[in-house]
């Protein structure tokens, strides 16, 4: 019988140092410092010695931070390499344009795996499909599934002469070679398709032995068993990893699992490299802005404290009925008490331009029911958004469980019933917020999100950007 360690990092976000993580407490909200690769290197230090590991990545992991947007994700690269990963696949990757990502992808000692992901208009893939990795007695072949989302959400800078499938069809093949052609001992799928899309692609594809699940940031303190796949995820941010053990002996035979907080031993050459990473700008990153009464973060699914506030700065820049950003999920929490702009940069990383539009009652209408379903879609394969589409001056009341197009029951706005003939002057951020197909008048200012917040924090400290339930669902 041979034994395997299976760590899964996913949905680092770019969190190079430790950092607040939030948990509940039946009502409570309480706070432990996790995270950062340091403390990452430990724990992996620690299961390498114990028996034969891979160390595996599902991606969102050279974007989210200041210092891995600033360095446009070169920052990440020799951290990355320190860590000794295995493979990876990609989502937010993608966000400094494809050829960026893949010429950072050549300075990885490991690699970027991807069976869906295609040069536009051919059948020419863009990363290798697998990898076939020999771990102690051993031969582990590994499959890449990319975010599918890339270019059917995400701004379009992210897809520029890509083209991304589900991977559905591709998988059964590959998964052939590596059993019938290559002999492997096990086949695993490392994913960032999401929870919900990859518990369907294990009951629609036979052979799978492990999937490493990411992009929904859950905290799976236990694994999901679709017939004989064992499916897990780690959280987000680095604040956890993911440890599978597995005995193998022609097929797995048993596993246990453990959701690690990340934290405890630090690996000395790690920490020196995240030190030296976050040096750069510190005094200026430290700087504190103001401070919050309210716990900051994102981690609801219909209304969130984080993007309250970031709206709120938008609304306040003009007069607008209406202000709206995207349903991210990334960005560590922030407690009560000082603001750095550190944790500006935190909240919003891109730091887009403002933006402004006139919409008519029936596009919010039907934007916002079209928003519903990328989010709640009966089938797991359309869910391609984050979370809800984060308002302020709207409030909503809708059914969950009602076919698409048919879920709003009522729009209001700033009180008054929305008029479907009428015309609302709106503030945005991204392309994600109100996507070009929706409104007239599309104008980019001259404004940047994380100065409007900066300067909006300095002017109303203490903020406040609770929950107001302006989403409801009926």
């Amino acid at each position: 019988m041979a034994e395997l360690s299976i760590i899964q990092v996913n949905d680092t976000h770019g969190y190079i140092k430790s950092h607040p993580e939030l948990f509940w407490e039946g009502r409570e909200i309480v706070y432990e410092t996790l995270g950062g690769y340091h403390h990452m290197a430990g724990l992996v230090d620690k299961i390498r010695e114990e028996r034969p590991t891979l160390l595996l990545d599902c991606g969102d992991t050279i974007h989210g931070t200041y210092h891995a947007v600033k360095s446009r994700g070169a920052a990440m690269v020799p951290l990355l390499n320190e860590m000794g990963f295995d493979a990876m696949t990609a989502h937010w990757e993608f966000a400094y344009g494809p050829e960026r990502f893949i010429e950072l992808s050549k300075k990885l000692n490991y690699p970027v795996l991807a069976i869906n992901c295609y040069r536009e208009g051919t059948d020419r893939r863009v990363f290798q499909p697998y990898e076939i990795l020999d771990v102690g007695e051993l031969q582990v072949g590994v499959i890449g599934i990319a975010s599918n989302i890339v270019d059917k959400v995400m701004p379009p800078h992210f897809s520029e002469g890509l083209e991304f499938t589900l991977g559905l069809e591709e998988l059964p093949g590959w998964i052939d070679i590596l059993r019938n052609e290559e002999r492997v001992d096990l086949t695993l799928v490392i994913s960032h398709l999401g929870f919900p899309q990859e518990v369907q692609l294990a009951s629609d594809v036979e052979g799978i032995d492990v999937l490493l699940s990411a992009h929904t940031h859950n905290r799976l303190e236990r694994p999901h068993i679709v017939g004989d796949t064992i499916i897990i995820q780690s959280g987000c941010h680095g604040s956890f990893i993911g440890r599978l053990d597995l005995e193998v002996d022609d097929g797995v035979r048993g596993f246990s699992h453990e959701l690690m907080k990340v934290r405890g031993p630090s690996d000395p050459d790690v920490e020196e490299m995240v030190l030296r990473i976050t040096e750069t700008d510190s005094d200026h990153l430290e700087t504190v802005v103001g401070s919050t009464r309210t716990h900051l973060n994102r981690y609801t699914i219909l209304e969130s404290t984080m993007d309250n506030l970031l709206l709120q700065a938008v609304m306040d820049t003009g007069d607008f009925d209406l202000a709206f950003s995207n349903g991210w999920r990334y960005g560590a929490p922030v407690p009560p008490g000082d603001i750095r702009i550190d944790d500006l940069w935190n909240i919003i990383p891109v730091n887009p331009p403002l933006s402004r539009v006139r919409l008519t009652g029936r596009e919010i209408w039907d934007m916002m029911e079209e928003n519903i379903e990328l989010v709640f879609s009966r089938n797991p394969y359309n869910q391609m958004g984050g979370y809800l589409k984060r308002c302020l001056g709207l409030e909503m009341y809708f059914k969950i469980e009602n076919p698409p197009g048919a879920r709003i029951q009522k729009i209001f706005v700033n009180g008054r019933p929305l008029d479907p003939s009428g015309t609302y002057s709106a503030v945005y951020v991204t392309s994600q917020g109100v996507p070009s197909r929706y409104g007239e008048d599309h104008e980019e200012t001259d404004l940047r999100a994380i100065e409007v917040l900066e300067e909006y924090i300095a002017r109303n400290s203490p903020v406040d950007a609770g929950l107001e339930g302006r989403i409801t669902p009926v």
